[in-house]
C-alpha cells in the first residue's frame, strides 16, 4: 500500500469513526487541521505521512468524549494502523504525537505523578501548531461556544474568574464558563507555537479574538463596559 493510499484509508476510517461527534471535534475539525498541517509542512522538514497520519487521527476518541479515558484514542489508532499494514515505526510516531500534541498534555510541567511524560519531534511540533491553530481566531471562537453549550455551560459570569493556573486534572474537571476557557487555554496559544509559519498565523488569528472579547464585554454591559480580566 502507498502513502497516498494509506491516507485514503485512514480518511474513510476517520470520517466514519466521527460522524457523530461533537460539531468542534468531528470530521471537519479533522481536516481543517489536516489541511493547516500540510501548509506548515511545507517550510519543515518533516516525514509527510508521520504528520498526515498524526493529524487525521489526534482526536479519533478524544479523551472528554469517552470518560476521561486517555488509551483509547492512541489504541484505536494503534488497532487501525495496523491492520492496514502501516510499518511499526511509522505508528508508534504517529501515537506519541496522538498522546502529547494537546494543550492539556504540556500541564503538570509534563509530568504525571513525578515522571516526566515529554515526547518532542518536528512532526509532533507541526500537527501540534495545526491543531491549536483550529482553536484560536473566528473558528476556535466558534468551536469554544458550541462545546459549551454541548456541555450546559453558561456564556459568562462576571462572579466566576478564570482559573490561570490549573492542574491537568483541574482543567480535564472544569465547568467554568466559556469566556474563561479564552484565558486559560485560547489566549496561551499563539506563544505557544512551535514552527514560524504557525507563529506567523497565530497572530492574526490571536488578534481576532481579542477584538470579541472587547466587543463581548461591551455587549455584555454597555452602561459600564470594562474589560477587567
Amino acid at each position: 500500500m502507498t502513502d497516498s493510499e494509506i491516507v485514503e484509508e485512514t480518511i474513510t476510517f476517520v470520517k466514519e469513526t466521527l460522524q457523530h461527534a461533537e460539531g468542534g471535534h468531528d470530521w471537519f475539525h479533522i481536516q481543517r487541521v489536516f489541511n493547516n498541517t500540510m501548509l506548515i509542512a511545507k517550510e519543515e522538514k518533516v516525514n509527510i505521512l508521520v504528520v498526515s497520519l498524526g493529524a487525521l487521527l489526534h482526536d479519533i476518541a478524544d479523551a472528554k468524549f469517552h470518560d476521561g479515558d486517555e488509551s483509547l484514542g492512541p489504541q484505536m489508532a494503534q488497532d487501525f494502523l495496523h491492520s492496514i499494514g502501516v510499518p511499526k515505526r511509522t505508528i508508534n510516531h504517529v501515537i506519541k504525537i496522538i498522546k502529547y500534541s494537546s494543550f492539556k498534555s504540556g500541564l503538570n510541567n509534563g509530568t504525571v505523578k513525578g515522571k516526566k511524560t515529554k515526547f518532542s519531534s518536528k512532526e509532533l511540533q507541526v500537527v501540534q501548531d495545526a491543531d491549536r491553530l483550529d482553536a484560536i481566531g473566528a473558528i476556535g471562537i466558534a468551536r469554544a461556544f458550541n462545546y459549551g453549550g454541548f456541555k450546559n455551560r453558561l456564556l459568562f459570569d462576571p462572579s466566576v474568574p478564570p482559573n490561570l493556573k490549573m492542574t491537568k486534572e483541574e482543567y480535564k474537571k472544569s465547568t467554568a464558563p466559556t469566556i474563561n476557557h479564552f484565558y486559560e487555554k485560547l489566549l496561551l496559544l499563539k506563544d505557544n507555537m512551535n514552527t514560524e509559519t504557525g507563529k506567523q498565523l497565530a497572530k492574526q488569528r490571536h488578534q481576532v479574538m481579542l477584538d470579541y472579547l472587547e466587543q463581548f464585554y461591551h455587549e455584555w454591559n454597555p452602561l459600564s463596559f470594562k474589560n477587567s480580566m
